[in-house]
């Protein structure tokens, strides 16, 4: 527990962005975190009310640009930007000796993959900061806990991953073999506040759609870290705006019973505080606007296979409160502060 009397200083970069504002909206609730300073590309030189203004006219705190200056001064540095970004912002605060005594938390991608021919593979290029890799822990809290705990750099994981992991995990317990299938449908938020045509509201609206098929998914290569088997992945972009259902498929052993299976994940997860463990499917709803993630397994005995469906909030446990439930481990906090866990219901 840390024995601080005054709050943690937090510097956020990328509060424009959907993640990031969710990040701000979280610690902003926490006792024992103050974001201190705002950062952002294109928001530089305004505003919080002027990217958000539902906040109103009130939240005048101020937008800087992205420096090694803003650094300066802060126990924590969360980064909620765009992937490509953080590894060479990280590589120039290093170089000029600015990271001692901070420890960072990325909710982008640069530092989940180990590997850095993997990483090239999935992202098109060379990692901009080899360097720091092993410094980097993947923060599913779940899995990675203890080494959280102690981690100078914590790279949360992807919304697919987090939720894929978590199901695939009891199946494999359980003895199921093969490639892990997961299908999985995202709310629109999961791409960005960026405007696109895939993510315009004439194209989304009232239509589903597959990308990423065929193994193309920068995703891929995360999950297949986390489970060491192949993992085919087909996501779906559906007409809502949060909230990510994962349908996780394996072949199961003939002795596997439907109590056994139950039995594997609740005994997987008692002590989890964040994972419920339900006797029926759960829904995104059921999960909206916060931290928890709802896991149901269910066996197929006449075709030996076992599936797991784990609804996750995709900027919740899916990012930002992913992040702040890591944020809690690695000072020692109580890994549930500030992270709501009543659904916004209807």
């Amino acid at each position: 527990m840390t024995d601080r009397t005054s709050a943690l200083r937090v510097g956020l970069a990328g509060v424009t962005g959907y993640a990031g504002f969710e990040a701000w909206r979280l610690l902003a609730g926490h006792p024992h975190f103050e974001v201190v300073r705002l950062a952002a590309g294109r928001g530089a030189g305004t505003t919080l009310a002027d990217s958000w203004p539902a906040l109103g006219p009130g939240a005048t705190m101020p937008i800087e640009a992205l420096t090694t200056g803003f650094a300066a001064d802060l126990d924590v540095l969360v980064l909620a930007l765009p992937h490509g970004l953080s590894a060479p912002y990280l590589a120039g605060l290093q170089a000029e000796g600015l990271l001692d005594g901070i420890r960072v938390l990325d909710l982008g991608g640069d530092f989940r993959l180990r590997d850095t021919g993997t990483y090239a593979k999935a992202y098109g290029a060379r990692h901009p900061c080899p360097e720091l890799l092993d410094h980097a822990v993947y923060g599913l809290t779940e899995v990675h806990r203890a080494a959280i705990a102690d981690a100078p750099l914590v790279a949360n994981p992807g919304c697919y991953p987090t939720a894929t992991t978590l199901g695939a995990r009891v199946l494999l317990a359980a003895g199921c073999g093969g490639p892990v299938h997961t299908s999985c449908v995202s709310g629109v938020s999961g791409a960005g506040r960026k405007a696109s045509a895939r993510t315009r509201y004439c194209e989304v609206q009232d239509s589903v759609v597959a990308y990423g098929v065929g193994g193309t998914h920068r995703h891929v290569p995360e999950m297949e870290q986390e489970l060491c088997c192949p993992v085919i992945f087909t996501p779906h972009l559906v007409p809502t705006i949060r909230g990510m259902l994962a349908t996780v498929t394996m072949a199961s052993p003939s002795e596997l019973t439907q109590e056994r299976l139950h039995e594997l994940a609740v005994s997987m997860y008692a002590d989890e505080p964040l994972v419920v463990v339900r006797n029926t499917p759960p829904a995104t709803r059921d999960v909206r606007g916060t931290g928890l993630t709802h896991v149901h397994v269910r066996l197929d005995p006449e075709r030996e296979t076992s599936q797991a469906f784990v609804a996750i909030d995709n900027l919740g446990k899916g990012a930002a409160a992913q992040g702040l439930q890591n944020l809690n481990v690695m000072f020692g906090l109580p890994e549930t502060m500030g992270i709501p866990t009543i659904p916004l219901l209807p």
